[in-house]
């Protein structure tokens, strides 16, 4: 790992923990782990009634103060394990791979959908790894949930939790859309807490193939020494969120003119 990309990972990981310190300040959270939800909240505060707030920056404000603490919590969450894989990595660059490493290998693989490959672990494997557990721009997240919520106001967000417009397959998993096309079978999924919505949909973007284009410019930028944090990093990234929606292009645009729109309402806490 370079110096920059190092020191970039170390100021990240400050800026997450402070923030998620100074909620749990506000909203004494309780944390489990399972095997589907690696981290996540027994108990969450009840989202506030978004579309009872008449003021719109009193609005936008609110929503993205509620949700920060959950994004800040799922990025230091993943900083974790990859501050951890790229120890391992570095073990078995020296030869000096145990039990334990060896575990953390086949859990971290199995939960970013990557394939242990026959010949065993080598550089390619912790490439592929390295790719996928990364973190996701506050400022994409953030848009993207005001987006596909229509800022907490959506009947998907109100009774399911769901705040990224996520999608499940089996009947009865969710709420189903009332303009759903004949012949199609999705729901949008419901989710227990809106935690779990932002767990899932960190994980939804770090493994699924769709969104391989959002993971390499996130490589790329990083290969290149640049940041992850920013407001420009967000930019960079919602160009690979193409297949996130059926507008496409159009999508996009949207969300690049939503962060730069919007910015000042969570960039004034980092000046």
């Amino acid at each position: 790992m370079r110096k920059s990309e190092f020191f970039a990972l170390v100021a990240t990981v400050l800026v997450a923990t402070y923030s998620f310190i100074s909620y749990q300040h506000k909203q004494q959270l309780q944390f489990t782990v399972s095997h589907d939800w690696p981290i996540i909240p027994k108990k969450v505060s009840t989202p506030p009634d978004f579309s009872a707030i008449r003021d719109v920056d009193t609005k936008k404000q609110t929503f993205f103060d509620y949700l920060r603490p959950g994004i800040a919590w799922e990025n230091k969450r993943i900083l974790e394990e990859r501050v951890q894989l790229e120890h391992v990595r570095e073990r078995f660059q020296n030869m000096t791979l145990n039990a334990k490493n060896m575990r953390f290998i086949k859990e971290i693989a199995a939960r970013y959908n990557v394939k242990l490959v026959e010949e065993g672990i080598d550089n390619v494997l912790f490439d592929r790894l390295l790719k996928r557990v990364n973190i996701i721009p506050e400022g994409l997240v953030l848009v993207q949930a005001a987006n596909e919520s229509a800022w907490g106001t959506s009947r998907f967000a109100k009774q399911g939790n769901n705040f990224f417009g996520q999608w499940c397959y089996s009947s009865g998993c969710g709420l189903v859309p009332m303009q759903r096309s004949d012949g199609k079978s999705h729901e949008v999924a419901k989710f227990k807490s809106v935690q779990q919505s932002i767990h899932r949909y960190f994980m939804n973007v770090n493994r699924n193939r769709a969104y391989e284009d959002l993971r390499e410019i996130r490589r790329q930028r990083q290969k290149q020494g640049k940041e992850l944090h920013s407001v420009n990093a967000a930019m960079a990234l919602a160009d690979g969120l193409l297949k996130y929606s059926e507008r496409g292009d159009d999508y996009v645009n949207d969300l690049k003119a939503m962060i730069r729109h919007n910015e000042h309402f969570w960039q004034h806490e980092q000046e």
